[in-house]
């Protein structure tokens, strides 16, 4: 598996604002994540469930920036800007390293969230 364009193509998904597509189309069934305010999934459905609040919950994207994608083995690292406002009123800025591990099937079998600001 070439972990390189897997992860661009995913990147550009989530660039694009389609972070619940991204997630439906690259994490494997048992992929686990964790993020830097302690919530974390432990498969696919919890996930999808979890981005899917989270997209339902934007009232305006304001932007998101993709700055770099790295790629070691079956690791990526991509950094992102978001910028939300949110239906209840509250703005969302995250600067973020979201960490990956590929299977060989292509598959993200664990993901993480670290605070880049």
């Amino acid at each position: 598996m070439d972990i390189k364009s897997l992860a661009t193509e995913m990147d550009g998904i989530v660039a694009q604002g389609a972070i619940v597509d991204a997630v439906k189309q690259f994490f494997a069934e048992d992929a686990t994540t964790a993020d830097y305010n302690g919530v974390a999934t432990t498969n696919k459905q919890q996930m999808v469930e979890k981005m899917e609040g989270f997209a339902g919950a934007i009232a305006q994207v304001n932007g998101i920036t993709h700055h770099h994608t790295i790629v070691d083995g079956n690791v990526s690292a991509s950094e992102f800007t978001f910028d939300f406002n949110m239906k209840d009123d509250s703005k969302i800025y995250w600067h973020e390293i979201i960490r990956r591990i590929w299977n060989d099937n292509g598959e993200v079998v664990q993901e993480e969230y670290f605070n880049a600001q």
